[in-house]
């Protein structure tokens, strides 16, 4: 039997603590942001994603949601329609988010979750190097990198404030 596609977000869920406010950039259908909701129930959920009909279609799965916990808005990974210090994790499933947004978007000590749903092979050369410069550039350390069912994930912190006592 295949392993589920959400396993690698299931296993990276695991590293990032107890997070009140969770962002999902380039969230598509709205399973993984659907995920994070009942992973993270006191969480609050924003997701966002460049097309609108995406957007349209995830906001119709929400159902009845009456303390607002998830909402889909429309918004591009370099220009996203948050204020500054919002969130405490950033997630990208199978997306490649704006390092600097990121940045702005999370409270200091907050987290980057990166997470690819189907084996890759790693970013190499200059590309790789690149993105790494720029999550640096960002702020962003590196805290774990790993293998996860069919995919993998890598847990990124931005600098700032010591993080949660229970999370990696």
């Amino acid at each position: 039997m295949a392993t589920p596609p959400l396993s690698p977000l299931a296993a990276a869920a695991l590293r990032v603590g107890e997070p009140e406010r969770i962002l999902e950039v380039e969230c598509g259908d709205g399973d993984a942001a659907l995920f994070l909701a009942r992973e993270f129930p006191r969480a609050r959920i924003r997701a966002v994603d460049r097309d609108e009909g995406a957007v349209r279609g995830a906001t119709s799965r929400v159902g009845l949601d009456p303390e607002g916990r998830i909402a889909f808005k429309a918004g591009a990974p370099g220009d996203l329609p948050f204020p500054e210090d919002l969130f405490d994790l950033v997630v990208a499933v199978d997306a490649a988010p704006d390092s600097k947004e990121a940045a702005r978007v999370l409270r200091p000590g907050g987290r980057l979750l990166r997470v690819q749903t189907r084996r890759q092979s790693p970013l190499g050369g200059l590309r790789g190097w690149l993105e790494e410069r720029r999550r640096a550039r960002a702020g962003f350390a590196a805290v774990e990198s790993t293998a996860a069912g069919e995919g993998s994930f890598a847990v990124f912190r931005l600098a700032g404030a010591s993080p949660p006592r229970d999370a990696v």
